[in-house]
């Protein structure tokens, strides 16, 4: 599959998430292409099981959490420049976290060229991506969630009980200065939870998008983060903020010193 291929069918589930609905006339429209393409874009996604043909155009298929697949299309190079400048904060033989979200996995390429490093996770999807020599993958178990391909619950925390001393990686669904991290559902919130009460260290990853708008579940309050990683310089509310509450910050490409 060629790359201009590739993009354009991530365009196709970017708008189908949005809109739940649509045509291979707008869909043609909005990308400058023939009818033809389009409908050749949509049939080989309904193979992939990503959306279901209908007349005209195409729909989403039902009873999915289509919360995962969304975030991954969404600030992509923001993810990018995150996870490349997170992963400058790790030293070989390091011990880390990372969650399950579409931020923390953009560190991934960068942990596969280090060694010694172990990586406990709750996502079966890092899990598999994190397939080198040089890393010892930890990962948790518990209730399943296929959609986001991680786990959950009791027997999650169960685990999370036993282990101390790493360094955190979690990203969030929003922040904001009076309630925090913050997740779209209350189980990753509760694991996340527990995960920075027994850390050494927290580092939260987010882009500057969510700043300012909060999700419905507190993770921690301020007080837990150490470091903040994003893809931009705050605006001077949030650097007076983070300066405040003594948060170390890194933004956009970061020189080793």
């Amino acid at each position: 599959m060629s790359q201009a291929t590739e993009e354009r069918r991530k365009q196709i589930l970017a708008q189908l998430l949005d809109k739940k609905h649509l045509t291979v006339k707008e869909l043609a429209a909005a990308m400058n292409v023939s009818g033809a393409t389009v409908r050749r874009d949509l049939k080989a996604l309904a193979e992939e099981d990503a959306l279901l043909l209908v007349h005209g155009g195409a729909v989403l298929p039902q009873r999915r959490d289509y919360s995962f697949r969304a975030k991954q299309l969404r600030a992509v190079e923001q993810k990018r420049v995150i996870g490349r400048l997170a992963a400058t904060l790790l030293s070989d033989g390091d011990q880390v976290f990372l969650d399950a979200g579409t931020t923390c996995s953009e560190m991934v390429p960068h942990l596969k060229k280090m060694q010694g490093v172990t990586v406990l996770t709750n996502s079966a999807r890092l899990a598999l991506q994190l397939n080198s020599p040089g890393l010892h993958v930890l990962l948790i178990g518990g209730e399943y969630r296929p959609d986001r391909m991680d786990t959950v619950g009791p027997m999650a925390m169960s685990a999370l009980n036993q282990v101390r001393g790493y360094v955190a990686f979690l990203g969030a669904d929003g922040v904001s200065m009076d309630f925090g991290p913050s997740a779209s559902d209350v189980a990753s919130a509760h694991l996340h939870r527990q995960v920075v009460e027994h850390a050494r260290r927290t580092v939260l990853l987010i882009d500057s998008s969510k700043f300012g708008g909060a999700s419905l579940f507190q993770i921690v309050d301020w007080s837990k983060i150490s470091t903040v990683v994003t893809d931009c310089p705050p605006d001077a509310p949030w650097k007076r903020f983070f300066d405040e509450h003594h948060i170390e910050v890194f933004f956009g490409e970061r020189a080793d010193t």
